[in-house]
């Protein structure tokens, strides 16, 4: 009979996906993961298979993690500009004030793995699609709340907020906090 699991599954893959957003996918090692998460490598690859495995589970939480963030934030009081602010300036916030800079987990995936991982990508894919939906329908919220012209596309808009989004990822790699909040100011002039 085997020993039962000494560690909560859940804690270790955000712990995991913690160590992959910060390193990288190809930088990431066995041992990196298991002094992240108090496992021992043997144990790791017994409970998920693979460092692969792992990855997915760990990009799956910052999908479903991310999701219920922007949810929040966008369904607080205010007008749809106001709460996709909100959104933006979290995000570039929590990017400036983390121990390192390191963008968006989905968005380094694909640069990182795009061409050469389908599975990964199509994840990735499907994180900055739920992004763009969540964005949109507060768009369509502020259209019948009477704060977002009637003229505005939600759809075309999401889209272009979520490229915006992801250029901020990028940016706060190295620019400060006055030029990103500009940058989000003017992306949001555009409705």
């Amino acid at each position: 009979m085997g020993r039962p699991k000494s560690f909560e599954p859940d804690v270790v893959v955000a712990q995991a996906m913690e160590t992959f957003w910060t390193k990288g996918y190809a930088g990431t090692s066995p041992a990196d993961l298991a002094e992240a998460t108090g496992v021992a490598k043997g144990s790791l690859y017994h409970s998920f298979g693979s460092k692969r495995e792992l990855f997915t589970r760990a990009l799956d939480l910052y999908g479903r993690t991310g999701s219920e963030l922007a949810e929040g934030v966008l369904s607080g009081p205010g007008t749809a500009k106001e709460r996709i602010r909100a959104y933006f300036v979290l995000l570039v916030d929590m990017d400036l004030d983390g121990p390192v800079r390191r963008g968006c987990l989905a968005q380094n995936t694909v640069e990182e793995l795009a061409g050469r991982d389908e599975e990964a990508t199509r994840t990735a894919h499907r994180i900055e699609e739920r992004m763009i939906e969540l964005l949109a329908a507060r768009i369509e919220q502020g259209q019948r709340a009477g704060d977002v012209g009637r003229d505005v596309d939600a759809g075309t808009q999401a889209l272009f907020l979520q490229a915006t989004l992801s250029g901020l990822r990028v940016m706060a790699r190295t620019f400060d906090r006055p030029v990103l909040y500009r940058i989000i100011d003017t992306a949001l002039a555009g409705f």
